[in-house]
């Protein structure tokens, strides 16, 4: 027969043995079983700065898209001035018939630096031409601005 010794376990190692020892294995920063996933402490630094490098490449491809959008406007812009401009020399131009919505007509420089509208092509005029500049084939619309057809430029 083997004898039995009994060890003393006292009240110092009771409170060692229970640090060791949770209700909640899961919150641990750490493996608690010998079984247990490995975990790796992570390098934060690393974390930050992919973080901050997909941060700056999203905000970067935004900013392109806006620039775009920008960049559109203000093309629109030009094109709305630039008809804003032909429209008002139209209106100050000699006009022999009133111009009906949605037909075409053509303006013209003369000699004299006058602008005139017709009904006439530069391809339909005979070899002696009332004008000594095409400026452009133009559309009355019904905002009464002018949709600029071609131009000569």
């Amino acid at each position: 027969m083997s004898k039995r010794t009994k060890t003393a376990i006292s009240d110092r190692d009771l409170e060692k043995m229970a640090e060791k020892v949770t209700d909640s294995p899961g919150l641990l920063p750490y493996a608690h079983q010998s079984g247990s996933a490995i975990i790796r402490p992570e390098d934060k630094g690393k974390i930050t700065g992919r973080a901050v490098a997909a941060m700056h490449s999203q905000t970067e491809m935004q900013m392109g898209q806006l620039y775009a959008q920008m960049q559109l406007l203000a093309d629109q812009a030009k094109a709305i001035q630039h008809r804003v401009a032909i429209s008002e020399r139209i209106y100050l131009a000699d006009i022999s018939f009133e111009p009906l919505i949605n037909h075409t007509y053509y303006l013209y420089l003369r000699d004299d630096g006058t602008d005139f509208l017709s009904m006439v092509s530069p391809e339909e005029w005979g070899r002696k031409k009332p004008f000594v500049k095409f400026v452009a084939e133009i559309r009355l619309l019904a905002d009464h601005t002018w949709e600029i057809i071609r131009e000569d430029v």
